[in-house]
């Protein structure tokens, strides 16, 4: 019966056998090739000498392996997995506790309160009285998959997978240090992310975009210009304050990011950065200083001069406008992959709009703008402002 085997779901190889009456599947990293069934194939006939000599220790071959309590029920947790008794360790909740209180000092705010959020909501309660030590990978898979089965709000209207790696994340760091502190064999090994889908882009065509600012709210027009013509991303647009409106060098100088109504520095060092206004843009940001340079220090602002409540402006103006217009439904964000998308269109040199978009590098602007590139000749910004002022694309 022993038999060498490939998951259909990830192309994995795993060992199928018999022991000490009971039928064992045992995972392995490999994928399905030659080579790796040879190397599979030969790991099953030592463990099935093992088995005929009477000498098989399953801790041996599959440390922490959830059939070890199966085939060895007289095997201890801390034998099985290599580690220290589980009362020597503290409970997960705990530790999760004591690390989060280490590390929340050079987080910024807004991730403090993923962080603490992931812990709370989910991770304390998926581990709730187990401690550190006696956590075996099994558990952890375990865990991962019972989040794939929560609501969320991608297409599937499940948890994607973006959030289940982050959660996954918080888990590995947690474990990493647990078991480098108390000296156990740290459960979270060879556990790969989930592979995300490449981003789905629905950029608005330069028509679709004159259309929008010729129809929306007049006291919105100027936002959703900036939007449309700098690429911004909703935090630092909604958090520009008129301090970083630099109308004698023509820039805008993003510094900080609106979250959860507070300003603060922005996602990575990266983002840091001046973006130049071109000539729709400045002459936008002079009339909105008349509108609101005195009424607040935020450059988009609601009556009482606070920062604009993205989700409210999206559902009372933005879905209403794009309905009207019988234009497809799309997240306010599909504003910056238009300006990237018009940025390259127009021939802008791809290293000048990573650095306008805030990208550290050009991987990412290949990877999701590639088919936007037509060429590498300009540099400065010139090209695109021809586009949005008429003068088509050279």
């Amino acid at each position: 019966m022993s038999k060498v085997r490939v998951r259909k779901e990830t192309g994995k190889l795993y060992l199928d056998f018999m022991f000490a009456g009971h039928r064992c599947r045992e995972q392995t990293a490999l994928v399905d090739t030659p080579a790796n069934r040879k190397k599979a194939e030969a790991l099953l006939q030592r463990v099935q000498a093992k088995i005929l000599l009477g000498q098989f220790d399953y801790v041996e071959f599959f440390p922490g392996s959830g059939n070890i309590a199966k085939v060895q029920p007289t095997v201890s947790v801390s034998a099985a997995t290599g580690n220290r008794e589980p009362e020597d360790t503290p409970l997960f909740s705990d530790f999760a506790d004591l690390w989060f209180d280490e590390n929340k000092i050079q987080w910024r705010g807004s991730h403090t309160k993923s962080v603490d959020s992931i812990l709370n909501s989910s991770l304390k309660p998926i581990f709730k009285g187990k401690h550190v030590s006696e956590i075996t990978k099994p558990d952890i898979l375990k865990a991962r998959n019972k989040m794939a089965k929560r609501p969320g709000r991608g297409p599937s209207r499940l948890m994607s997978a973006k959030s289940i790696n982050n959660h996954m994340n918080i888990l590995r760091m947690v474990m990493t240090e647990a078991a480098d502190r108390y000296d156990f064999t740290n459960p979270y090994r060879n556990i790969k992310p989930l592979r995300l889908q490449r981003v789905h882009i629905e950029p608005f065509s330069l028509s679709e975009v004159e259309t929008i600012l010729r129809t929306v709210r007049e006291d919105y027009r100027n936002y959703y210009l900036v939007r449309f013509y700098t690429g911004m991303r909703t935090g630092e647009i909604d958090g520009l304050k008129w301090e970083y409106v630099d109308f004698e060098r023509r820039e805008i100088l993003v510094r900080e990011t609106l979250i959860a109504g507070e300003t603060e520095y922005t996602k990575t060092d990266g983002s840091q950065r001046e973006i130049p206004m071109f000539g729709p843009v400045y002459d936008a940001l002079k009339e909105q200083h008349a509108a609101t340079g005195r009424l607040s220090k935020y450059v988009f602002c609601n009556r009482e001069g606070n920062p604009l409540d993205h989700n409210n402006v999206t559902k009372r103006v933005w879905y209403p406008l794009l309905r009207a217009l019988n234009l497809k439904q799309r997240r306010p964000y599909q504003t910056r992959h238009t300006a990237a998308t018009l940025f390259l269109a127009s021939g802008e040199n791809p290293e000048w709009v990573a650095r306008t978009l805030g990208h550290s590098t050009t991987e990412m602007l290949f990877k999701v703008y590639s088919r936007y590139v037509p060429n590498l000749t300009r540099q400065d910004g010139s090209a695109f402002e021809r586009l949005i002022l008429g003068g088509g694309v050279e």
